[in-house]
């Protein structure tokens, strides 16, 4: 073997080595963020596991060897001589509930979520179909935590002013609805935001997880609404074909559809220096892909990109498709959408 391919090779396993090692500490993020323990250290000096234990209310043995991945994965700092942990308050900035929008540890409790599936997964690589949404119990707890933060912070002051005049006819009164509203807490803060106007929320099933059956049945209205909003809702269903013919068909004339769904490119070439690629894909392969395919769907996967989403809209009769960014989220992009 050439020394430029011993030294590529020799590369390529410390990048495997340094990739297990972080999916495994994503792992110890997560139990961090659930237990509470990022929150409790961010709030106290430096302290020992017993301290930090008792402070969280937690058993002291398995904050110790939490404390210990936390410290050979430079998250929290570790005082040998004296045997006490503390977490740098720009750790603390990414890593804690009082972070909001900008808490990062949310985001790894997906990992261990998608984790619970890989046998299944596996299956249907081999025979095809899909993984239902029943298999992730926790999906909408998640995804409730995970949005909420985000809504809190941009949703009435950033997003809605995205669209010109909005705020305005919300002030003064109109029809709005939430398409797969989830837990309802976007339709929650925008109806205390704007008394005047009233919200409606719809999703597809009673469990509130979108299980995209008759999607446009189900919405079942035909121009009642001045405004109509989706987050992160459209690119797992069955039939988001069916979904967006029935958003326009419940559309008022005059009427706007805000589409917030997935930032990236429907070309996997474009998306080679997203920030999130692999992990967007895989979030894909193992929970927005596969729950479409098992309702028979299209399977249109999480990284249906910008291009397709245009495309589809614009087949849903959608004529004026405009796209824009929010600072600070590198997720979504937020489609405004009309039609004569």
């Amino acid at each position: 073997m050439a020394e430029a391919e011993v030294a590529g090779s020799a590369g390529f396993a410390e990048r495997m080595i340094h990739m297990m090692n972080e999916g495994a500490l994503a792992l110890m993020v997560s139990v961090g963020h659930r237990t509470g323990l990022f929150d409790v250290m961010a709030a106290m000096p430096a302290a020992t596991s017993a301290q930090i234990a008792s402070g969280a209310g937690l058993d002291e043995r398995y904050v110790r060897e939490w404390l210990a991945a936390m410290t050979t994965g430079r998250i929290v700092d570790h005082d040998g001589a004296t045997g006490t942990f503390s977490l740098p308050a720009d750790h603390a900035a990414w890593l804690t509930r009082a972070a909001g929008m900008d808490n990062l540890a949310i985001q790894a409790q997906y990992l261990g979520l998608l984790a619970l599936v890989e046998d299944q997964i596996v299956d249907c690589f081999r025979l095809g179909g899909g993984v239902p949404y029943s298999a992730f119990p926790k999906f909408q707890a998640l995804m409730a935590e995970d949005s909420g933060a985000v809504h809190d912070a941009t949703l009435i002051d950033v997003t809605l002013p995205l669209v010109a005049g909005l705020v305005g006819r919300l002030e003064q009164g109109i029809e709005v609805a939430d398409v797969g509203c989830g837990s309802g807490h976007a339709v929650n803060l925008m109806a205390e935001a704007f008394p005047r106007s009233r919200f409606a929320g719809f999703d597809f099933s009673d469990a509130g997880l979108a299980a995209a059956r008759a999607e446009a049945n189900r919405l079942g209205e035909t121009a009642r609404f001045d405004l109509i909003t989706t987050f992160d809702a459209v690119h797992d269903q069955a039939r988001p074909d069916l979904v967006l013919a029935g958003i326009a068909q419940a559309l008022r004339s005059g009427g706007v559809y805000l589409c917030v769904d997935v930032s990236a490119s429907s070309t996997l070439a474009d998306n080679l220096d997203h920030p999130l690629g692999p992990l967007l894909y895989a979030i894909s392969c193992m929970h927005c892909m596969t729950v479409s395919l098992a309702e028979g769907g299209m399977g249109l996967g999480t990284m249906w990109g910008e291009q397709k989403a245009r495309q589809m809209l614009s087949e849903a009769g959608f004529t004026s498709i405009e796209a824009a960014h929010v600072d600070g989220d590198i997720v979504n992009t937020y489609f405004i959408a009309t039609k004569n």
